[in-house]
């Protein structure tokens, strides 16, 4: 039974988390399941935040929050969907957060890869091999 579904959501590839928001959406209501809409900000390396103005990382995170609440809203899941912002590598964030919360599904968006994407591996691809539960990967195919 599914209880827990994550959506992590790219703010700035928002495509992508849409199309895996709603399959997300369709998964919960007919299983009940509680639904959390994840973003993960990655952080700025240590030689450049200390050029960075004062108030600039909590200034990154709120608007991030913002950003997502303004998904959830547009989505009609504002009264439905927990939102939640953390710091960190996207991969290893999504992946300790689901296992933190036992989450029984995590439904991530995929794009078109970029180049860096062959040399490193794409989020999804990270999420899909060391997930503890199941991952449904959507793409969108709206590109």
């Amino acid at each position: 039974m599914i209880e827990t579904i994550v959506v992590p959501i790219d703010n700035a590839e928002k495509g992508a988390g849409v199309a895996a928001l709603g399959l997300a959406q369709d998964l919960a209501k007919a299983n009940g399941a509680k639904l959390v809409l994840l973003h993960v900000c990655e952080p700025v390396r240590g030689e450049i935040a200390s050029h960075l103005p004062e108030g600039f990382h909590e200034r990154v995170l709120s608007d991030a929050a913002t950003r997502l609440n303004e998904t959830a809203n547009e989505q009609g899941l504002a009264d439905v969907a927990e939102v939640v912002v953390r710091e960190g590598h996207p991969s290893t964030e999504i992946l300790e957060y689901a296992n933190e919360i036992g989450a029984d599904l995590i439904v991530i968006g995929s794009h078109d890869p970029g180049l860096v994407d062959y040399f490193l591996g794409s989020v999804a691809a990270r999420v899909a091999r060391h997930a503890h539960c199941s991952v449904l990967v959507a793409r969108n195919l709206e590109q």
